[in-house]
């Protein structure tokens, strides 16, 4: 069965943003996680940065991978399943020349939604973690982002960790995002009702956030669409490499061992069986 196009997945994206209910997404990372997310019911997965550092390179999230590391992984994703990919597109790998590269490289990758956030990355010599570039800089990346999409149905995110140094300067730079004229907004590390309410009153767009212990109805009324829930499910997965791994060490046998596997019709449907099989009887 034919895939959706890609234009047809970021307004299914869109339509999440529109709809007046939260969506969580999926947290994703290669083309089997893809189709499982999706089999499992979700309507977006997520490609974290640090993710995707972890699975193409085993290392942690500093900025080591490159862009063209992640183009891959994202096209990997796209190409399995149906499911709209967000992807965090980090400080779009450089300066706003770099982040409408990064866009464009993105938007043909097949991803829906990609957010460009306001930390200096990598980290500068001597510099502080969690380090912020300018306003200036910021608006001019976003603009950037914005100008160099082809496809206008794909979603640009602006992100900030502006609540790092105080509400009022979260307030501004997520009016920044508002100006520069971006589909959503992303604030990290946003904790209490009272600055979703500062968020929601700066701007007019969806705003994305990490889970938060407020009611889904408030967090509604405030416009919020999306809540991300971390990237859990491939922590849990190394967790059972390293525990097959040590069952297998210690002496346990292969078969004992394949009572916890996945089931074959689990194993099917994350490798497309089925349709690779009548792929081969229609073309072999």
């Amino acid at each position: 069965m034919p895939l959706a196009t890609f234009s047809e997945r970021r307004r299914a994206l869109r339509a999440l943003l529109e709809s007046p209910e939260l969506t969580i997404p999926g947290s994703v990372f290669d083309a089997s996680s893809g189709r499982m997310a999706q089999a499992a019911g979700y309507k977006m997965g997520l490609l974290g940065g640090s993710v995707a550092s972890a699975v193409v390179l085993g290392a942690p999230d500093i900025v080591l991978l490159t862009l063209s590391d992640f183009v891959e992984q994202a096209r990997r994703l796209t190409r399995a399943c149906d499911l709209p990919l967000m992807v965090d597109a980090d400080h779009g790998y450089g300066n706003a020349l770099n982040v409408q590269r990064t866009v464009q490289d993105l938007e043909a990758a097949g991803v829906a939604a990609l957010s460009i956030e306001d930390t200096l990355l990598p980290r500068r010599h001597g510099g502080a973690e969690g380090e912020l570039i300018s306003r200036e800089e910021f608006a001019g990346k976003l603009k950037a982002a914005m100008a160099a999409k082809s496809d206008p149905e794909l979603v640009i995110v602006g992100r900030t960790a502006g609540v790092r140094m105080g509400i009022d300067e979260l307030v501004a730079r997520v009016r920044i995002c508002e100006e520069a004229g971006v589909d959503a907004v992303f604030a990290t590390n946003v904790t209490t009702v009272e600055q979703v309410q500062a968020i929601s009153s700066a701007c007019s767009v969806p705003l994305y956030l990490n889970a938060l212990q407020i009611p889904e109805a408030d967090l509604i009324k405030l416009r919020v669409r999306i809540v991300m829930q971390g990237h859990i499910p491939y922590y849990v997965a190394l967790k059972s490499l390293w525990d097959s791994f040590q069952f297998l060490r210690g002496g346990g046998t292969p078969a004992e061992l394949g009572k916890n596997a996945l089931p074959p019709e689990l194993q099917a449907m994350a490798l497309a069986e089925t349709e690779y099989g009548e792929r081969t009887k229609e073309y072999l």
